[in-house]
Order: C-alpha cells, then sequence, then structure tokens
C-alpha cells in the first residue's frame, strides 16, 4: 500500500503523523511511505532521516495525498478538502461533530475517514486520544500558570503560593485522561485542586492515588458554579467521545469570576464545555470576556512537537500497519476497535453522534462494508 504524510499545516501545527522509526517499520512490511518535504521539521525529523528510513520524499502536499491512505495529526484544513476523494483512506484526528463544514465535505467526496479519537476499545478505553489528552492536560497547567502572571494579563498569583501565602485555587472540570493530567501537574506545583466529574467512582479513584490532595465535587450547575467563581484557573477537560461538549460553564458563571482569572478549554476541539469558549491558535492563542483570560487553542500538543509526536506515533503506528497489510475493510471487519474509529464511509457518516450534531441521516458501518 502507498501511504501518505504530508506536512501539517493547521496554524503552528508544529507535530508529523509518523517518525522516521515508523517508516522504517512500513517499509519493512513491504509498504511504500510518501513523506512531503518538511514535514518532520517541526518535530526534528529532517528530510534525509525519512530517506534514510526507506521513504519517498515528495516536494509537494498533492503527491503526499495521492496515497492510498493518508495518516495525517489535525483534521483537513479548507485548502486540504479538495485532496479528499472516494478511494481515501484518512486516518487522524477529525473532531467532526465540531466541525460542520468537513462533515459535509466528507460527505460529498466520499473518503474512507477514520478518527484516532473514536477508535475504542472494549473496555471504553481509547488509545488514540490518550496520549494527546495527556500532553495537553500537563499543557493546561503550564499555560494557566503562564497567563496567572501580571505582565500577561493575569492576576499575579504563583500557582503554589509561598509559605505564609495561600495557593492558587485550581478547578479542573472533567477527571478523565486530560483533567487527571491536569490534576496531577497542579498538586504537583502546589496549588489547591478541586476536580468535578459525573462520574463518582472516578472521583473516589482520584481521592485515593491522589492521597487524599484534592477536593473532589459531583458535578451539577450549583457546585460548578460556586467552584468556578472562587477559581484563579479552570480547566475545562469533558469529553463525550465523538460528540460534542456539553457547556457546563455559562457565561453567567465566567462574569462572577476574579478579574485575571484563567480559563483554559482543554474541550474546545469538540465545540467547548464553556459558553464563552471560540477557537484561537497558537499565534493568538487568547481572548479576554468579562476580565477573564479565555486561552481555547485547538491544537495545544501542537507546541511540544517533539513530545507529542513521538507520543502518538507509538499509539497509532500498531494501527496503521494492521490498516496497511490487510486493506482497510479487511482491517475494520477484523478488528472492532478501529471500526468505531471510522466516522465517514462513502459518502456516509457512520457516527451517530457526528449525524446527531448535525442533524444528519446516520447510516451503520456495517450496513455499508
Amino acid at each position: 500500500m502507498y501511504v501518505g504524510v504530508p506536512r501539517e499545516i493547521k496554524d503552528n501545527e508544529y507535530r508529523v503523523a509518523m517518525t522516521p522509526g515508523g517508516v522504517r517499520q512500513l517499509v519493512e512490511a513491504g509498504h511504500q511511505v510518501l513523506v512531503e518535504t518538511g514535514a518532520g521539521e517541526g518535530s526534528g525529523f529532517s528530510d534525509a532521516q525519512y530517506q534514510e528510513s526507506g521513504a519517498r520524499s515528495v516536494s509537494t502536499a498533492a503527491d503526499a495525498w495521492s496515497a492510498d491512505m493518508v495518516v495525517k495529526v489535525k483534521e483537513p484544513q479548507p485548502s486540504e478538502h479538495g485532496f479528499l476523494r472516494p478511494d481515501l483512506v484518512l486516518f487522524t484526528y477529525l473532531h467532526l461533530a465540531a466541525e460542520e463544514r468537513l462533515t459535509r465535505e466528507m460527505m460529498a467526496r466520499g473518503p474512507t475517514g477514520i478518527a484516532y479519537e473514536t477508535v475504542e476499545l472494549p473496555d471504553g478505553h481509547l488509545p488514540l486520544l490518550t496520549p494527546m489528552s495527556e500532553v495537553a492536560g500537563r499543557m493546561a497547567i503550564q499555560v494557566g500558570a503562564h497567563y496567572l502572571e501580571k505582565m500577561n494579563g493575569g492576576r499575579g498569583k504563583l500557582l503554589g503560593g509561598v509559605p505564609g501565602v495561600r495557593p492558587s485555587d485550581v478547578v479542573v472540570i472533567g477527571a478523565g485522561t486530560a483533567g487527571t493530567n491536569a490534576t496531577q501537574v497542579a498538586l504537583g506545583m502546589g496549588a489547591h485542586v478541586t476536580v468535578i466529574d459525573i462520574n463518582i467512582d472516578r472521583l473516589r479513584h482520584l481521592n485515593e492515588v491522589m492521597g487524599g490532595r484534592l477536593t473532589t465535587l459531583s458535578s451539577n450547575p450549583l457546585n460548578i458554579a460556586r467552584a468556578v467563581q472562587r477559581a484563579d484557573l479552570v480547566v475545562g477537560a469533558v469529553l463525550i467521545k465523538g460528540a460534542k461538549a456539553p457547556r457546563l460553564v455559562t457565561r453567567e458563571m465566567v462574569s462572577t469570576m476574579y478579574p485575571g482569572s484563567v480559563m483554559v478549554d482543554i474541550a474546545v476541539d469538540q465545540g467547548g464545555c464553556v459558553e464563552t469558549t471560540h477557537p484561537t491558535t497558537h499565534s493568538d492563542p487568547i481572548f479576554v470576556v468579562d476580565g477573564v483570560i479565555h486561552y481555547c487553542v485547538t491544537n495545544m500538543p501542537g507546541a511540544v512537537p517533539r513530545t507529542s509526536t513521538y507520543a502518538l506515533s507509538n499509539a497509532t503506528l500498531p494501527y496503521i500497519l494492521n490498516l496497511a497489510d490487510m486493506g482497510a475493510e479487511a482491517a475494520i471487519r477484523g478488528d472492532p476497535a478501529l471500526a468505531k474509529g471510522v466516522n465517514a464511509h462513502k459518502g456516509h457518516i457512520t457516527y451517530p453522534d457526528v449525524a446527531e450534531a448535525f442533524d444528519l441521516e446516520y447510516a451503520p458501518l456495517e450496513t455499508l462494508l
């Protein structure tokens, strides 16, 4: 199979979908890998390294997209929509429930779109979303601490305080992978941390593994409102698999926060869990509503591409190899986890939450294969 690795073109996106080591494994398995010139530069991989691993360097995006299967990091940008076609397998983060234009392009152009974020194991684990959720969760606290500094517009508070001075209050909404990682880093920096989630068993687990050093609250509007009001930093880390994130923090709640407080909405790539959220970029990352700094960058892990590329490639490579070895339809039939990743196939939307988001017809995948 021909596998294409285009250069990412989203704003300040420095990750790449495959490392030279991953390319070598595909080539040794008998496949051809087309890597666009400069695709790995942002992650510290030169064209020469890819060539030494057996890849063929191609000079244009069109050449990389001409492959049987294209592997990416982020969803196709508008300038890439023209590369979508019925015989293409696209394996990337798609986040279609927050991208109506892309969803309709996928339907009109007919590729098979397999979304990293909805590949799901029988136990409910999301193996390809997890590594980037880990990165984003840890980054959220770094970013929040940065913007709490006075010269960056914040309240002028040190996250962990010092002896005799109260630490900052961090509220993490969502106790999944991103929220757990945010909690770990915030506690490590000495902050007072409150975690809110609807799953009491998850809160119980976090309380146990964190040694009781945090406050846990059951998710309801009153608890969220009270916690947000006294927070210096709020991290929105809510996830509903493949669906738009619920808006749990209202504009009214935001208006009660201290001026110079910070809101980091990790859920922005699924629409955001804060009513005042709108997507931002690394080149223009923040905006202010009612005196509250909002950081809503849709590709947070792109800021640490060396770490993120390795973490992502470690998780995706076994699935890429399986798709290349067996062909897409056979691989999907043989792996229920991979089948759950299929969001679009030959003009149909095959993930129910995506169809519901835009009132589109849902077609069960098994009826199309």
